[in-house]
């Protein structure tokens, strides 16, 4: 398992587990113990991220006439960040235990006061879980017993530790120690990870690590727009990595401190309230890409920001959620940023960053439409959705059930038995041709039955077969669907086209 975090579901333990014993994801440093927050991607995992940002790439950028790409540097001038507001108010409340000096975000820990017919047996502290409410029902029901105290427990009102007055937050115990009192009064936390860039060691040479990529389009934006025909509305994308110091990384690669992000600014007219529309359509546009790739409908979800909860720039905010083992939570973020960032880099910067527009014969700032969402989570998100555990004739098999245009590997190339040379002289010459264009593999060992479940279990998506039929009969090779685990036969003339037709829709 992944030293020191904890999961909050059996489930999860297991795709955990599954993720790690096949090659997915590792613990970062794992032969020294670890290193919270930080996780690296093995020989199926680097293929499935791979192709979860080729399939936006490709959706998103090179099949539509609007947008254009971009990479932009993890290391910018701090001054980006100053404009950006990130150095000033890129933070989390923070509390520290000063006992066990763990560490927890405010926000994320709960309390409530226990009271049976009216008397107090004391506060109680939990953090936040996929079931909040009746984690604490059930540590109130245990506060009761070892208080002996008969009567009805009365209904618990979970607060936030923010949200608790000072005399409260005296009361609460700390998660780690029970002990009450040790909990540090909340204090923002900056989350962006420091650097220093030249031989100088001092103020002059403070960086940062970029905690989003976005900036760099925004820094960007004239450039692009000199150098390229650009007609508003337009987007510009980017996949990159970013950084932010985490509170309490948690859920695996869910929340980390070094994550990859697809990010796109996308740039209409700045008057009236076309933005809505523009809004409207990237969330269906996005909606219809995750189920594109094999995110379940139901498993999908919506949640709108209310207006009290919005970022002072932003006039919109909806987020697209998953439902993971350990709850609902946001997989993208779309948000209408208005002018916002463009204005404040425009005014730190000094260069003006309007675009000309052509039709109306006047320059303005545009403003943005922001969607935004991590490959880590939709790779978490895929994973999740895609681990299943059936029967195949009366065996159970753990299976990957991924959609073949991100699957790792999009098919495994079996001669039927090891021991007769022409059967294996086919179909490593099959291999060797899939092998030009997809992530193939060859194995002739064990029988096959077990060679279909060995791939079932990573996912693949297709198991193609070379029989004596396909010698000595028909020349048809037997094609099995991982999913139904039926079989067709597929002349071998027609099998590129048929795995041309399932992976790449």
């Amino acid at each position: 398992m992944y030293p020191p975090m904890a999961y909050e579901n059996k489930l999860i333990d297991e795709i955990v587990s599954l993720a790690k014993r096949r090659g997915f994801v590792f613990q970062s440093s794992e032969i020294y113990g670890g290193y919270n927050g930080f996780y690296d991607y093995g020989p199926l995992g680097v293929e499935l991220k791979k192709n979860i940002k080729d399939a936006w790439w490709e959706d998103m950028v090179r099949r539509r006439d609007d947008m254009v790409g971009l990479d932009s540097a993890i290391i910018m001038n701090p001054e980006v960040w100053k404009a950006s507001g990130h150095v000033d108010g890129f933070t989390d409340p923070m509390v520290d235990c000063k006992e066990s000096k763990m560490r927890y975000r405010a926000d994320q820990l709960y309390a409530a006061e226990i009271k049976v017919d009216g008397e107090s047996l004391g506060w109680l502290s939990l953090l936040e879980t996929e079931d909040t409410l009746r984690s604490a029902v059930e540590k109130a029901e245990l506060l009761k017993r070892k208080s002996q105290k008969q009567g009805k427990l009365e209904k618990i009102e979970l607060k936030s530790y923010e949200e608790l007055k000072e005399f409260e937050r005296e009361l609460v115990p700390s998660p780690a120690t029970g002990k009450m009192g040790s909990l540090t009064p909340p204090r923002e936390f900056n989350m962006m990870f420091e650097t220093h860039v030249g031989a100088l060691r001092d103020a002059s040479s403070l960086s940062y690590l970029r905690p989003e990529t976005a900036q760099g389009i925004f820094a960007n934006f004239k450039n692009i727009v000199d150098t390229g025909r650009i007609k508003i509305p337009f987007g510009i994308a980017q996949i990159g990595k970013a950084f932010r110091n985490e509170i309490t990384p948690r859920n695996f690669i869910f929340r980390s401190r070094e994550f990859e992000q697809m990010e796109i600014e996308y740039f209409i007219p700045p008057e009236g309230d076309e933005w809505q529309r523009f809004h409207q359509e990237w969330i269906d546009v996005r909606m219809n890409w995750f189920q594109s790739i094999g995110l379940k409908k139901n498993q999908l979800g919506k949640e709108v920001h209310p207006n009290d909860k919005l970022a002072h720039y932003a006039k919109a905010c909806t987020d697209i959620t998953f439902k993971f083992p350990f709850g609902e939570h946001e997989l993208e973020g779309i948000a209408a940023r208005g002018i916002f960032d463009l204005s404040q880099h425009q005014c730190h910067s000094g260069k003006s960053l309007e675009f000309f527009d052509e039709s109306l014969k006047r320059k303005y700032l545009p403003q943005v439409i922001e969607p935004s969402l991590g490959v880590d989570r939709t790779f978490l998100a895929i994973l999740c959705s895609a681990y299943s555990v059936d029967e195949v004739e009366g065996e159970k098999r753990t299976v990957l059930k991924f959609h073949p245009r991100v699957a790792p590997i999009k098919a495994g190339i079996f001669p039927l038995v090891k021991n007769k040379p022409k059967l294996v002289e086919k179909a490593r010459k099959l291999y060797s041709i899939l092998q030009r264009k997809w992530n193939v593999v060859y194995d002739q060992n064990g029988a096959i039955g077990r060679r279909y479940r060995r791939i079932d279990e990573v996912g693949v998506p297709f198991a193609l077969t070379v029989d004596f039929d396909t010698i000595d009969g028909d020349g048809c090779i037997t094609v099995r669907d991982r999913d139904s685990t039926q079989q067709i036969r597929i002349s071998e003339d027609k099998i590129l086209n048929y795995l041309e037709e399932k992976i790449c829709p």
